[in-house]
């Protein structure tokens, strides 16, 4: 019997996705908002953890104060607000025309930066934090001759990620699996001259480069600056917000300057810290966007106090 028969977890999320393409938007977005609301009642460790990024991005961002406990909850309930919608755009995209992508896809600033990077034909490197919709970008980039390459980590049951590479391929997304051959094919992509996203304000591996974030440290994955210094690609770093309203609105950077200026790692320290930089400015932009879930700060292993 096929595996996907045989997993709740993957008929639970199929049959969801189904449903949120089938159903007219309006009565979609009603219920994924419902949803949302329901995600932050629930209350638990992630809406703890949610709360603790939070208050760091506010704190690091007040001019004033420090946000108090009210304001940080207000906040958190608009994060399961914009993690449904995000739910709900990468559920529909698949089946949404090329057409309609292209009409709610929106370019603040900073195109002209990715259209000379892939000129030059050397590979361009994009770094990308949680933030929006990255997938709705990378099938705006894909209609227009663009064709992103990105990792992703394996998520359970393997039917399920199964699923997810079928469905982001359906948006002109390739998605390689994060294991030891994944280095090869990036490789790969630039050497031809191809567009590589990378997701990298968390470190899932552990084995990152030391940043200041918020004004904690934590870590980076070397990669994007890794891969940029050792091929020669052109390195930017891009964000796509939900908003306004049912569009989306992208930002690119010009590329980071990746001349060599000491030894190999300390020039991936210096470019990584500035990408961290970076991802400050665009998650502080929109906070409740940030769609990070899970510890990203060693304090956040720590034991706290009275639990």
């Amino acid at each position: 019997m096929d595996g996907r028969r045989r997993s709740p977890v993957y008929l639970v999320y199929r049959s969801l996705g189904t449903a949120m393409r089938v159903i007219p938007e309006p009565a979609a977005a009603l219920a994924a908002a419902l949803v949302g609301e329901a995600m932050a009642a629930r209350r638990g460790e992630a809406w703890e953890q949610r709360q603790r990024h939070l208050h760091r991005v506010l704190a690091a961002t007040s001019p004033v104060v420090a946000p108090d406990a009210a304001v940080v909850r207000r906040w958190t309930r608009r994060a399961y607000r914009a993690y449904a919608r995000y739910w709900l755009d990468g559920a529909r995209l698949p089946s949404t025309p090329i057409a309609q992508v292209n009409q709610r896809m929106m370019v603040e600033r900073g195109y002209e930066h990715l259209q000379e990077a892939m000129a030059a034909g050397n590979g361009v490197v994009m770094a990308l934090p949680h933030v929006g919709s990255w997938e709705w970008g990378g099938a705006f980039l894909a209609s227009e001759g663009y064709p992103m390459t990105s990792v992703a980590e394996r998520i359970e049951p393997p039917a399920l990620f199964e699923w997810f590479v079928e469905e982001r391929r359906a948006m002109g997304l390739t998605i390689v699996p994060l294991g030891s051959d994944s280095g090869a094919t990036i490789l790969k992509t630039l050497r031809s001259g191809g567009l590589v996203g990378l997701l990298c304000d968390r470190d899932i591996v552990g084995d990152g480069v030391a940043v200041d974030l918020f004004g904690e440290s934590t870590t980076f994955p070397a990669g994007p600056a890794t891969l940029a210094l050792r091929t020669g690609s052109v390195l930017v770093a891009a964000v796509v917000y939900s908003g306004p309203g049912k569009d989306h609105m992208a930002v690119i950077t010009p590329p980071f300057d990746t001349t060599r200026t000491g030894s190999f790692r300390s020039d991936v320290h210096r470019i990584t810290q500035q990408i961290a930089r970076v991802f400050e400015q665009f998650i502080a932009r929109a906070p409740e966007q940030w769609h990070l879930y899970q510890p990203n700060w060693p304090s956040d292993r720590e034991p706290r106090s009275g639990t």
